[in-house]
Formats: C-alpha cells, sequence, structure tokens
C-alpha cells in the first residue's frame, strides 16, 4: 500500500473511531496522519508477522492522544485485524484513547502524559548504539509537547551521545489543546533551538509525501561518523483534509457527529486517492 493511500485510510478510520466512541482527538490525527503513512510505507523496517523482530525499527508517538493514527496504520499493515478498529475508546477495549502498548502488537510505549517519549526513545537509541545494533528509533512529538522540559533534557542527552540512529519528527501544526503554540509559551526559532542543542535540523511540509520521504530516507542512512541526532519539524496543519476542522481549534476536543459527521465523510470521499476508487 502506496503512503498516500495508507494516509487517507488512517484518515477515514479516524474519523470513524471518534465518531463511534465520541472520543476525542482528530485534530491532531488528521495533522499526523501523513507523517505516520510515510513511515509505515515507505521507511520502517518491521514485520507485523513478528511484532517484537529485534531487528525492527521503533516508532514512538510521544503525542499519545493521536493515538487512533497508529492504530489505523498499524491494522492496515496487518498488525491485527481492521475491524477492531471500531472498538477504540470503548469499555475493556485495549484500543485506549491516548496510545497504549498493553497487548497491541507493533506499539513500542504507552504514551499520554506529554513530555516522556523523547526520553524513552533516547534510551532505546542508546541501547542500540552500545550493541552495535542496526534498527532506528523515531519519535513522533507534538509542538505544544515540546513546552515540556523533559523533552529537552532528553535533546541535550541526545546530542552528547551522539544518538545517529534517533530521529524525531515533530507534527508542528503550531496549535496546542485550547489555543495557539505562540499564545502558550514561545518556541521562535524553534530550529534554532534545535540547532543550538546539537541537533541536525530539517523542514519539510509535512503533507507533502515526497518531502518527507526524501527528508526520512535521507536520514535513514546516516551512519555513526555522522554522530548527531536528527530532528524534522514538519509542518503541518491541524485537523488537514476536512475544510471545517482545519486550523479551527474547537477539534481538539470535539467529536465529529450528525451532520459534521456526514460532511467530514463526504470531504474525505472526495479526496479518496485513485488508488482505492479502483
Amino acid at each position: 500500500m502506496n503512503s498516500e493511500e495508507l494516509a487517507w485510510k488512517i484518515k477515514r478510520h479516524g474519523v470513524d473511531m471518534t465518531h463511534i466512541s465520541k472520543g476525542s482527538h482528530i485534530g491532531a490525527i488528521l495533522s499526523v496522519a501523513d507523517i505516520i503513512a510515510v513511515l509505515y510505507s515507505d521507511i520502517l523496517n518491521y514485520d507485523p508477522k513478528n511484532p517484537n523482530d529485534d531487528k525492527r525499527d521503533r516508532v514512538i508517538l510521544s503525542k499519545g492522544h493521536a493515538g487512533a493514527a497508529l492504530y489505523a496504520a498499524l491494522a492496515e499493515c496487518g498488525f491485527f485485524d481492521v475491524a477492531e478498529l471500531k472498538t477504540h475508546y470503548a469499555n475493556g477495549s485495549r484500543l485506549s484513547g491516548h496510545i497504549s502498548h498493553k497487548g497491541v502488537p507493533g506499539v513500542e510505549f504507552s504514551t499520554g502524559s506529554l513530555g516522556h517519549g523523547l526520553s524513552v526513545g533516547a534510551g532505546m537509541a542508546l541501547a542500540a548504539k552500545k550493541d552495535n545494533k542496526a534498527h532506528r528509533v523515531y519519535v513522533i512529538l507534538g509542538d505544544g509537547e515540546c513546552d515540556e522540559g523533559s523533552i529537552w533534557e532528553a535533546a541535550l542527552f541526545a546530542n552528547h551521545f551522539k544518538l545517529f540512529n534517533l530521529t524525531v519528527i515533530i507534527d508542528h501544526n503550531k496549535m496546542q489543546s485550547l489555543t495557539f503554540c505562540e499564545d502558550t509559551i514561545s518556541k521562535s526559532p524553534f530550529a534554532d533551538k534545535w540547532r543550538a542543542f546539537g541537533w541536525n535540523v530539517i523542514e519539510v511540509d509535512g503533507h507533502n509525501h515526497s518531502s518527507l520521504k526524501e527528508s526520512l530516507q535521507i536520514n535513514s542512512q546516516n551512519k555513526k561518523e555522522q554522530e548527531a541526532p536528527t530532528c524534522i519539524i514538519a509542518h503541518t496543519i491541524k485537523g488537514k483534509g476536512i475544510s471545517f476542522m482545519e486550523n479551527n481549534i474547537l477539534w481538539h476536543y470535539r467529536t465529529p457527529q450528525g451532520e459534521e459527521y456526514e460532511a467530514a465523510l463526504r470531504e474525505l470521499e472526495a479526496i479518496k486517492p485513485c488508488e482505492i476508487l479502483s
């Protein structure tokens, strides 16, 4: 399955999952869908039939409130039955609202309390480096999450230990919870901060699959001699793909119901990739 097709399916599942469960966070799910799709279609080494393969690349979705996007990708890539996505957020379901690794193949670490994912990813990358293992670690951060001091502690750690095998991808949609990032805690100039912490920094359009793929492929070829970890700042739009959700702060917590649900489905149908149409 190519990345465009997978991204569309993630978005379609995301709308249904939040509609059925009446659980959030559809804006964040749509924001990160293209990033996750490119990773799972074009970049990662994994085997859905052997999810604990020691050679697998590791992905940590630190912005765990967008967990439905990762669940959808894993289901579509064969880690578990797609039909199970309909149980998202339901009592007793293993597909909890914030991403959980408990009993879910393909999920490396439970997140949701923001600021933890990069510390865990850096530890994984250091262990792999010490053991001379070839797999890579990818951590997907929210930009609002970068208010957390623990993110910057982990960034210092990763540079100090020259974790060339660690990549951070920031879903930079410029919004967090109930307002805009710059109205909460200004992080400008954002890219320069990561550079000052010793990271390679690449900025891309987070909805352009060619750009995402190119930046991730270049990074996946980083060798030990290059030493520095990499931060890819992916400029995105919260609610991407559904016009009335895009850049609308309401859709961090709001769920698609009634006429809004039907309108969301119509807009997604209008942008369905030709591979699915055929």
